[in-house]
């Protein structure tokens, strides 16, 4: 059975005009670009949405906007981690004020707070609104590793409904869905979304897919059919533009090829780099060929 969260999810980058201003009209058309291709849903004010480099009120702008562009046709979860527990609460309470399906939150990061912390964390947002959490489990970022012990202590609760696990532990991921088959598990990088599917994963949340989206609906719809070699053969397909994205700068990178591709999403935020030109046309040359235009 299929469940209710389950599929691919674009993390939505966040574009930004010449005077450094959230691109409302550009994250329109994108938004409207991937509701095309049958995405399952959006996460919105992620990392890859450059969510800790926004304003708090840039925050609010984004999932306003996104919800009011995508109405009921898919699914939205909101990402509302913050440092302060206060803050992550008020944008849970936004998300639900407009109508979104769940909330995700990173671990509160940079003080090596103990587990009973990052729980007590989890649980104030979750006692303060009635929409559903996602965990995020990002320990390369956020310096916090969750267990499958540690997991248990969320997931017996009915109000944690998943884990958004990225991560290349795969031993965790086959023992977090193998303990919890009745939770939604997303496989969290790009590069490896064909090993996270094979460990008990329901679908995946990734930056690629905010414009190559068709490529990951594809690959999860040739591992379902049991069709592993073709699969396998999409994956590489797909690991050879995220190679290209990885020598340039992955969410530059990104942003370049949705650039390209007319989107006008401009670059990162300081202190992330701009594109040199030779690193612009490494991405024409080696991605856009293979990159489905709007």
């Amino acid at each position: 059975m299929t469940k209710p969260f389950s599929g691919i999810y674009p993390a939505l980058l966040t574009p930004f005009t010449k005077q450094n201003e959230i691109n409302e009209a550009a994250l329109t058309r994108l938004i409207e670009y991937n509701i095309k291709k049958g995405v399952s849903g959006f996460y919105v004010t992620g990392s890859t949405g450059e969510a800790f480099l926004l304003s708090f009120e840039e925050r609010k702008q984004v999932m306003k906007l996104v919800k009011e562009v995508v109405g009921n046709r898919c699914k939205l979860i909101a990402q509302v981690g913050c440092i302060a527990t206060h803050q992550a609460i008020e944008l849970a309470k936004y998300a639900e004020t407009l109508g979104y399906d769940a909330i995700s939150s990173v671990a509160p990061y940079y003080y090596k707070f103990s587990f009973k912390e990052v729980k007590d964390y989890y649980f104030d947002i979750v006692n303060a609104v009635s929409l559903p959490m996602i965990i995020y489990n990002i320990p390369s970022f956020s310096g916090v590793n969750l267990s499958v012990d540690n997991l248990n202590e969320f997931l017996k609760d009915d109000r944690f409904i998943g884990v958004k696990h990225t991560s290349n532990d795969y031993f965790a991921l086959e023992r977090f869905t193998s303990a919890h088959p009745d939770k939604v598990f997303y496989n969290g990088f790009d590069e490896m979304m064909l090993a996270g599917l094979i460990m008990g994963a329901d679908g995946a949340i990734g930056s690629t897919f905010n414009f190559m989206a068709e490529k990951f609906i594809k690959l999860q719809s040739l591992f379902s059919a049991n069709k592993i070699a073709e699969a396998q053969a999409l994956q590489t397909q797909i690991n050879e533009i995220i190679a290209v994205l990885c020598e340039v700068g992955v969410m530059a990178g990104e942003k370049e090829v949705l650039n390209q591709l007319g989107f006008e999403f401009g670059d990162c935020r300081k202190p992330f780099k701009k594109l040199t030109d030779s690193e612009k046309l490494l991405i024409t040359q080696k991605i856009m060929p293979f990159v489905e235009k709007e």
